[in-house]
């Protein structure tokens, strides 16, 4: 499972901006790795610099010192909507003059076709596949004046997931959409501001935490400082996921830091299925949190079984077929004196296509585990998401078409125990309402079309903007 990208943005007059952005998005490289971005502007104009790859990758000191001014966003992608290529890195500009602006996105807006095709009709080109590029023409196409109106009729079209950061000569914008299902913090430093997806972030970079863009909120940072307009909010539908997985657990979110929410979500499943077994482990890293927690619990001791490379995907270099074919072993290696003959409890974030989990369980066995007892702290995933996770279709997802026994005959467990919806609410600690739990029930907060594209958007011609370098508008 993957989120869909990272999002940021600074507004402090004084500061080396693209730096303290590029720092930002180093700590949100968890929320997408495909590519990364940083637009600035010196109140004359409009800059980009975006690349494939990390963020270590894509900037050098050389393009980092181009990229002037007192205002920045930044953004890492996973590409939820639109393919995974250069023209389709962000920040995009879309606009020319006093009349452009430069916007990242986190989310997926689900009637972007619709949209698209509308605007065309209106005579505004495309030149990505990306549903970003929808949302900034829509921002365009408003005959209001202020760029706060024009984001305001945005919203008002605007279907589906988003938290947005925007980029005009003399302002900063962050968006978060109606449904709040991403998440977006405001925070300060040295007197000025920052916006971001999570508040590792700002821990990063030494600033400290405001507070949350809300629900429905458009935050306006100029030099008379922060302005707030708040749009007409329905239900809430914050993803789950972030506090599953997605979200680093030194982040807080509603007031709720994300390591203690997974220590309670392994508590809590250690209440809901125990066992006799000699070690508790947490699959690494997203689920070591849960181990410890179900450790706790269950009064089983707790080991690292398995030992993660964090460095496998971080190159370009494809790898031959005999590689290719070592599979999970690429990215985990067990401890075989520690498991030896023991009997295992083994958390983990969740259960997806069941790809990975069959290949980690053969690891833990060839490794001398008697048994292998599988704890999962997402409940069964049944339901596609159509909010920026690019999770599977529904006939990919492995619990919507087996049961729960069916499920653990397939990964090859002694027994199998997802944590219930009931359970992980509690463990959260927040009110089940303001949550989306539509991968789980089906139940989606606004209607979607249940098979859709990612690739719906692809009508591109061949790429003649490259936006690798420094683009200015």
């Amino acid at each position: 499972m993957h989120e869909s990208c990272g999002v940021f943005g600074v507004y402090a007059p004084g500061e080396d901006v693209a730096r303290l952005t590029f720092f930002a998005l180093f700590a949100l490289q968890h929320r997408g790795q495909e590519s990364a971005g940083i637009a600035t502007t010196d109140g004359k104009g409009l800059q980009v610099y975006a690349g494939m790859g990390l963020v270590s990758q894509v900037f050098s000191e050389d393009s980092l010192s181009q990229l002037t001014g007192n205002v920045a966003i930044g953004h890492n992608r996973y590409s939820t909507r639109g393919s995974s290529r250069l023209a389709n890195t962000q920040p995009i500009i879309v606009g020319e003059g006093a009349d452009s602006i430069a916007i990242a996105h986190n989310g997926n807006i689900i009637n972007a076709e619709h949209l698209r095709e509308e605007l065309s009709g209106l005579g505004y080109t495309f030149r990505t596949s990306t549903d970003t590029e929808v949302i900034a023409n829509l921002i365009l196409s408003s005959r209001e004046k202020s760029w706060v109106d024009r984001i305001r009729y945005a919203m008002r079209r605007l279907q589906g997931a988003y938290s947005l950061t925007l980029l005009t000569d003399h302002a900063l914008f962050g968006v978060r959409g109606p449904l709040g299902v991403r998440p977006l913090c405001l925070g300060t430093i040295n007197g000025g501001w920052v916006i971001a997806s999570e508040s590792c972030a700002l821990d990063h970079i030494g600033a400290s935490f405001a507070r949350e863009v809300e629900p429905g909120e458009i935050v306006a940072v100029t030099d008379n400082g922060v302005d707030s307009y708040q749009e007409e909010v329905g239900r809430k539908a914050l993803c789950i996921f972030e506090y599953i997985y997605f979200a680093r657990p030194d982040s807080v979110i509603n007031d709720r830091l994300l390591y203690s929410a997974r220590l309670a979500m392994g508590e809590q499943l250690a209440e809901e299925y125990p066992v006799d077994a000699d070690l508790v482990m947490g699959v690494p890293d997203s689920a070591t949190a849960a181990g410890i927690g179900c450790s706790h619990r269950s009064k089983i001791p707790q080991t690292e079984g398995l030992l993660k490379n964090r460095y496998v995907g971080r190159t370009f270099i494809e790898p031959d077929q005999r590689i290719r074919d070592l599979g999970v072993k690429l990215k985990f290696n067990p401890l075989p004196r520690m498991l030896d003959g023991k009997r295992l409890v083994v958390v983990d974030d969740s259960i997806v296509r069941g790809t990975t989990t069959p290949q980690v369980i053969k690891l833990l066995r060839r490794a001398g585990a008697k048994e292998v007892h599988m704890r999962i702290c997402a409940p069964p995933i049944r339901y596609p998401c159509f909010f920026g996770v690019d999770m599977a279709t529904r006939w990919e997802l492995i619990a919507a078409r087996k049961t729960v026994d069916e499920v653990r005959d397939f990964i090859g467990a002694d027994s199998l125990g997802y944590l219930s919806v009931d359970g992980l609410i509690k463990a959260v600690g927040l009110p089940k309402e303001i949550f989306c739990l539509a991968c789980f029930t089906g139940d989606y907060p606004i209607p979607v079309q249940l098979e859709m594209d990612k690739l719906a958007l692809e009508t591109m011609p061949p790429e003649e903007y490259s936006p690798f370098g420094i683009k200015q508008r």
